[in-house]
């Protein structure tokens, strides 16, 4: 098989055109952590491949061979180091940098639509057939979908019998697998061992079986800015849906197989610690996919933050917040939903709202920690949200009538979309406007590369910055940062201490004070509810949606 030549990382942390043999050599000789996930290493004398922090001696080059994927090792007939454990390791962040079909595959793989659907599936919503998206990944990843979902419930798999006391019986068939024949092969073959004797690695966790819960241990790439994520979270919770702290997260989340449960804690300087609850275990790898998503946790902060700080303007941010995140989206759906409400109000306004709209439309869920609801499903808001909504009937009906065509199957919203085609269906939509489009692409779809010239928010983040606020001088200045201008956006929204809505006066400031105190909020009175733009930091209108 020929060896990976795909983009990668330079070891000063800058995107190249792709990594050198000798680039990734110098990564695995030096144990460099921050390559964990990124491509795997297999060694033609072991016969096993390891992530580039394995702690075992260096290969001679002559016995190595790179791989971009797991998957394309295990085709290649390595397994993996029991030692490193290269399964645990975080995901790679080329799949949210690549727009490609094979970024959108692996996605949607991760959110396990190869179990749901099959291979068909899965190509058909990438737009081809079974047998062209095979060559295509195969030649972009060194293995086809069925390998590549194998993998996946591999790892599924592992987390299970890491994670929990079930029978080995029950997990073989939640992790997908046909037959328990299948499942012990498919263990042996991936990682070396019996499932027995993978379960035995496990640590100690008598408080997550004692509660029926699932304790899994989620890895990132130092640094995280978890104090910012915690605190974004918090002033955006749902009540009833979601719980937030200093210190930990925790939502309720409606899945293919029934309601889940799952919450975030801190677990040491490079992981967290998840505790999660489901009614179908065959969800557990989507329920991970989506928590990673939502915490950004397969970033590559060390690109990232390279990238941005050899820029004066933005450098002392960077090293105050080493490691900014741009939170993701647990539900697509009600990401969109929560996007339109909180057009044009503040952070807290839209908070209330939403608050009341899942109080009166969401449905009941078996009570955890301080939740006991779910978010209201599309249908329910499409058909009952215009009697909890209040403030202009366009506004309602246009958010209304977006929940209606994700209902029906007429927008289509997933974490596996083409991002042109998708800012183009929801430019279609009334009272979806440029913000809402690319805001929703950046939550998402994952894009590192977003920019928001039209927010409030990022206008004065550039202006204290000393970054050109102007549309057009702030895009050229921002293409300099690129591929990262979400994690940019991100820096500008934390550069604005929360204030009242700037930069209105007359007729627009006291337009803007009328929306916020009247915009879609909710005629049965909540407490509060969050979302307009992702920053931990930011209380102000962000949204300049005028359609």
């Amino acid at each position: 098989m020929r060896e990976w030549q795909a983009e990668g990382v330079t070891m000063s942390g800058m995107t190249t055109g792709g990594m050198t043999f000798d680039e990734r050599y110098r990564a695995i000789d030096a144990r460099d952590a921050r390559f964990d996930g990124q491509f795997v290493t297999a060694v033609r004398s072991t016969g096993i491949y390891c992530r580039p922090s394995c702690p075992a001696r260096t290969p001679k080059p002559a016995n190595v061979t790179f791989y971009p994927t797991s998957a394309a090792a295990h085709e290649a007939g390595y397994r993996a180091c029991r030692r490193c454990l290269p399964e645990a390791a975080p995901g790679s962040p080329e799949w949210n940098l690549r727009g490609d079909v094979a970024g959108r595959a692996m996605r949607l793989i991760a959110d396990g639509v190869v179990e749901r659907e099959g291979v068909p599936g899965l190509a058909a919503r990438l737009g081809y057939s079974p047998r062209h998206l095979g060559r295509i990944l195969t030649a972009e990843l060194g293995a086809g979908p069925l390998a590549l979902a194998r993998a996946q419930r591999a790892h599924t798999a592992r987390m299970l019998l890491v994670g929990t006391d079930l029978p080995a019986s029950d997990i073989a068939f939640s992790a997908g697998f046909a037959s328990v024949r299948q499942f012990n092969d498919t263990v042996q073959e991936v990682f070396g061992m019996t499932p027995g004797a993978l379960r035995a690695l496990r640590r100690p966790s008598g408080a997550a079986a004692a509660s029926g819960a699932i304790d899994l241990v989620l890895p990132y790439r130092a640094p995280l800015d978890l104090d910012g994520l915690f605190a974004w979270m918090a002033v955006r919770a749902v009540p009833g849906v979601e719980v937030a702290g200093r210190t930990s997260f925790a939502r309720t989340l409606r899945l293919p197989g029934g309601v889940a449960w799952f919450e975030l804690r801190r677990d040491g300087a490079d992981r967290l610690r998840m505790r999660a609850r489901l009614s179908r275990l065959a969800d557990l790898g989507t329920l991970v996919a989506r928590a990673r998503r939502l915490f950004d946790l397969d970033a590559d902060p060390a690109a990232v933050d390279a990238a941005l700080a050899a820029h004066p303007e933005i450098a002392p941010r960077v090293a105050r917040i080493p490691g900014i995140r741009v939170p993701g989206a647990a539900d697509p759906h009600e990401m969109l939903i929560r996007a339109m409400v909180g057009q044009q109000i503040s952070v807290a306004s839209a908070r209330t709202a939403l608050t009341a709209l899942s109080d009166a439309l969401g449905e009941s869920a078996p009570e955890v920690e301080g939740t006991a609801r779910l978010f209201p499903t599309m249908a329910a808001i499409a058909e009952h949200g215009h009697e909890v909504l209040r403030g202009p009937g366009a506004r309602i009906r246009a958010i209304t009538g977006a929940a209606a065509a994700l209902a029906d199957g007429s927008l289509l919203l997933t974490s596996g979309d083409d991002g042109a085609q998708q800012r183009a269906a929801l430019l279609t939509m009334p009272g979806i406007g440029p913000w809402t489009a690319d805001y929703v692409r950046m939550r998402v779809l994952g894009d590192p590369d977003i920019t928001l010239p039209g927010d409030v928010a990022v206008r004065a983040g550039a202006v204290a910055l000393g970054i050109p606020s102007d549309p057009r001088g702030f895009d050229a200045w921002a293409a300099r940062t690129a591929p990262w201008r979400s994690y940019l956006t991100a820096h500008l929204w934390a550069a604005v201490p929360p204030r009242a809505p700037a930069g209105r006066t007359g007729r627009a400031a006291r337009a803007a004070a009328a929306a916020a105190d009247a915009g879609p909020a909710v005629r049965a009175p909540g407490r509060s509810r969050p979302d307009a733009a992702p920053t931990p930091h930011d209380e102000t209108p962000h949204d300049q949606e005028t359609t």
